[in-house]
């Protein structure tokens, strides 16, 4: 086929636009309360910055659109059973240590009610009120959102009830997604800048997660527990392993969450304080806390020094052996963090 001239000459005269490079797959949007990160218009996660005395990822959406945390104390909802609304302080997502420098950012205030009528009891109520610490956003260092991925880094300072900052963290999450799981990969690195920091033998510390009321297994309704080495449900506690897998029922459907453990991050594998009611938190700094027979896991972070957590959250269908965990983690542990 050939162009008459007339047309040639038309079409030379058209102008030329640009193409316009489609918008990113994923989003972030900040607020005065945080940010939230969505992918393909759809919610992912939101980070609250001034709901407690610390940080915290409530809701966290799965690769189906289903929340995979416990709506409590965010919310009071009818499917949430009232057996499930304990440990206010179990809030979505988050991170503390309840004998850090002295101070305990693993509880917050709301964990303890309003106060008791028996003066003895008002008393302890408020001695442990008094040693509530603050895990305090600084400033985002950076925030960012591609097609593959969203990475938000923050500055956090651990202050005491007197103000005073006792420790320092430099916080990078980075939010991923395909067609079968969504990710978040949780990096930590607290710092000592204000002297010696003392992060004692503790049950209660390190990053957790609360997992959706239908998923625990007391809920008796299919939920399950399975770690690396196939030690499964109560007798998971404590145990020290590379990954473990919380899954069952989530709104009819069985989805799960894996939680993966970097060969790079401080006293790896971890072990993991995960409860058949539905905490599931990886804890590096209890030994003895855990196993009686073992030392003493007290860790002195010296001025100057720095303390590394990786953590990978990994939101999947099905079980751990259907999403193949294994597999998923010997990717992971390849990674440079």
């Amino acid at each position: 086929m050939k162009f008459r001239p007339t047309l040639l000459l038309i079409l030379s005269l058209c102008p030329v636009f640009p193409t316009q490079a489609a918008d990113p797959r994923f989003a972030v949007k900040e607020d005065a309360h945080g940010f939230s990160v969505s992918v393909d218009g759809k919610p992912f996660a939101t980070y609250w910055l001034d709901q407690c005395n610390k940080p915290c990822l409530w809701p966290v959406y799965g690769p189906t659109g289903k929340a995979m945390t416990r709506a409590f104390p965010m919310q009071e909802v009818e499917y949430e059973a009232k057996s499930q609304r304990d440990h206010y302080h179990h809030r979505g997502l988050t991170f503390g240590h309840d004998n850090v420098g002295g101070w305990d950012t693993w509880s917050e205030a709301g964990s303890y009610g309003p106060p008791p009528a028996d003066p003895q009891k008002a008393a302890g109520r408020d001695q442990r009120l008094a040693k509530l610490g603050t895990i305090r956003h600084k400033s985002f260092s950076e925030t960012k959102a591609e097609n593959d991925k969203a990475v938000v880094a923050e500055v956090c300072e651990y202050v005491g009830t007197d103000g005073r900052r006792f420790l320092t963290e430099e916080r990078r999450l980075t939010f991923r997604a395909d067609g079968e799981t969504r990710s978040i990969d949780f990096e930590q690195d607290l710092i000592a800048t204000d002297g010696d920091v003392t992060f004692e033998d503790r049950k209660d510390a390190g990053l957790s997660i609360r997992v959706p009321a239908s998923m625990a297994v007391d809920a008796k309704l299919g939920g399950a527990i399975v770690n690396s080495d196939g030690v499964a449900d109560k007798d998971a506690w404590s145990k020290a392993a590379k990954w473990c897998d919380y899954n069952g029922p989530v709104e009819g459907e069985h989805l799960g969450i894996a939680f993966l453990n970097h060969p790079s991050s401080f006293r790896y594998p971890t072990r993991w304080h995960v409860r058949s009611y539905g905490l599931f938190a990886a804890n590096p700094f209890a030994s003895e806390a855990y196993d009686k027979t073992l030392p003493n896991g007290t860790t002195v972070l010296k001025s100057g020094e720095r303390l590394k957590l990786r953590h990978r959250f990994l939101f999947h269908k099905g079980d751990a052996a259907a999403a193949q965990i294994e597999k998923a983690y010997e990717a992971y542990a390849k990674e440079s963090h």
